[in-house]
C-alpha cells in the first residue's frame, strides 16, 4: 500500500471560483487500509499534478473512518488541499439518541461540512423534511457548512411543485444569511448512480460489445440493485439548469437568497463531470459511488 507522504503546513478554505468536488463514500471502504489506499492515491496525483486547479476538495467517509481520515489528511500533504466531511448528524447536541453523531463529536474529529438530506436518507430512511431541517439548523448552530441535498424522485408533471415545497420545508425558519453559508446540491433521485459492481460491469461489457442488462447477476448485486433508488443514468446539463433555476426562484421569493452556490450530484463520472462544472451556476459536484473506485475519481479530478 502506497504511504501518504508528511506535511506540515494547512492550507486555507474555498474561496472565489473555486470549484467544490464532494467526495461521498457512504459506506465504503471496508477497512482503514482501503480508506488509506484510496488517499494515498489522490496524494500521490495531487503531488505530480502538473495544471493546478482551483477546486476545494471534500471527503466524507462513514463515521467509523472519521478519526482515521483526519489523522491521515493532517500528517500528509492533503491537509493543503483537502478538508473533510461527515455524511449525516444527529438532531439535537445532547440527549438520549442511541447511535446517534452530534456535532460537537463531529467537530472535534475536523469535521467542516456536513451532507444532509441525502436521497439515501429521504427515501431508503424516510427522513422527512422536517427532520433534514433540524438536522441542518443543528448542522449551522455548530458552525460547521452543510450541503444540502434536494431533488425529485421522479422527473414528472408535478416535479417543479415537488421541488418548491421541498425547498420551502427544508430551508423553513433559517435568515438569508443562514442559508447563504449552505452548498445546496441539486441531486434528482433518479439520477443516483447504481452500484459500483453495476458500473464497473457496465464498462466491461460496453468494451466487449456485451449489452449489460443480459448478463446474469448475482443474488448479492440483486439486493444491491433492489437498494437502489436510482437509474445510474445522469440528468443533462439543460435538465439541471432548469431545475437550479426552480430552486433559486423560491429561494430568492421565499428567503432573499440571490446567490446560492449549487452542486450537481446524480451519477457524477470523469466522462460528464466537465459538461456539468463547465455551467456558470455550477459551483461544484457531489459525487458518490465514482468516489471510492479511485482511478475514476482521479479521471474526475483531471477533466475539471
Amino acid at each position: 500500500m502506497t504511504k501518504i507522504a508528511n506535511a506540515s503546513a494547512k492550507g486555507g478554505s474555498a474561496s472565489g471560483g473555486k470549484k467544490y468536488i464532494v467526495a461521498n463514500w457512504k459506506n465504503h471502504p471496508d477497512s482503514v487500509a482501503e480508506a488509506e489506499d484510496i488517499l494515498a492515491y489522490i496524494d500521490e496525483y495531487l503531488k505530480n499534478e502538473t495544471d493546478k486547479k482551483e477546486r476545494s476538495l471534500i471527503i466524507c467517509p462513514p463515521f467509523v473512518f472519521l478519526d482515521d481520515v483526519n489523522k491521515i489528511l493532517n500528517t500528509s500533504r492533503l491537509a493543503q488541499q483537502v478538508e473533510l466531511g461527515a455524511q449525516d448528524i444527529a438532531l439535537s447536541d445532547s440527549g438520549a439518541w442511541t447511535g446517534e453523531v452530534s456535532g460537537p463529536m463531529l467537530k472535534r474529529l475536523g469535521v467542516k461540512y456536513v451532507i444532509v438530506g441525502h436521497s439515501d436518507r429521504r427515501w431508503k430512511i424516510s427522513e422527512s423534511d422536517e427532520i433534514v431541517n433540524k438536522k441542518l439548523k443543528t448542522i449551522l448552530a455548530n458552525e460547521i457548512t452543510p450541503i444540502v441535498c434536494v431533488g425529485e424522485r421522479e422527473r414528472n408533471a408535478e416535479f417543479k411543485n415537488f421541488l418548491k415545497n421541498q425547498i420551502e420545508a427544508t430551508f423553513a425558519g433559517l435568515s438569508a444569511g443562514e442559508i447563504g453559508k449552505c452548498l445546496i446540491a441539486y441531486e434528482p433521485v433518479w439520477a443516483i448512480s447504481r452500484p459500483a459492481a453495476d458500473i464497473a460491469r457496465s464498462r466491461v461489457d460496453v468494451e466487449h460489445g456485451v449489452e449489460p442488462q443480459r448478463q446474469t447477476r448475482s443474488r448479492d448485486d440483486q439486493r444491491s440493485a433492489e437498494d437502489n433508488i436510482g437509474t445510474g443514468t445522469p440528468d443533462t446539463p439543460e435538465s439541471v439548469l432548469e431545475s437550479i433555476a426552480i430552486i433559486q426562484d423560491v429561494l430568492n421569493s421565499k428567503f432573499v437568497i440571490r446567490n446560492s452556490k449549487f452542486l450537481y450530484g446524480g451519477s457524477v463520472t470523469a466522462s460528464n463531470v466537465k459538461d456539468f462544472l463547465s455551467l456558470n451556476q455550477i459551483a461544484g459536484v457531489l459525487v458518490g459511488g465514482a468516489s471510492i473506485q479511485k482511478e475514476e475519481f482521479i479521471q474526475i479530478l483531471k477533466n475539471l
